[in-house]
């Protein structure tokens, strides 16, 4: 089973340039990177997308809005 760090699913989000629903996002990243793919970061591993996006919001990584949840590109980080 693959794992894709977290700052993929990130850039994705910046890339698309849109706001997700939390169901949104889950979707995306699971039609982007795959149902069973897990996902890591520099301080967890194994994270469903579910996960990761619970743990994103968390540390204070998405910007809200009212069409719901995006990314500014400052929040990445750029180690691995």
């Amino acid at each position: 089973m693959s794992s894709i760090h977290g700052h993929e699913v990130m850039r994705m989000m910046v890339d698309s340039g849109k706001a997700y629903s939390r169901p949104e996002l889950v979707s995306a990243i699971k039609e982007q990177f795959g149902e069973h793919t897990r996902f890591h970061t520099c301080s967890a591993e194994q994270m469903t997308a579910e996960a990761l996006v619970d743990f994103l919001e968390d540390r204070g990584k998405f910007t809200a809005s009212e069409g719901g949840l995006g990314m500014d590109a400052q929040n990445i980080c750029d180690h691995e």
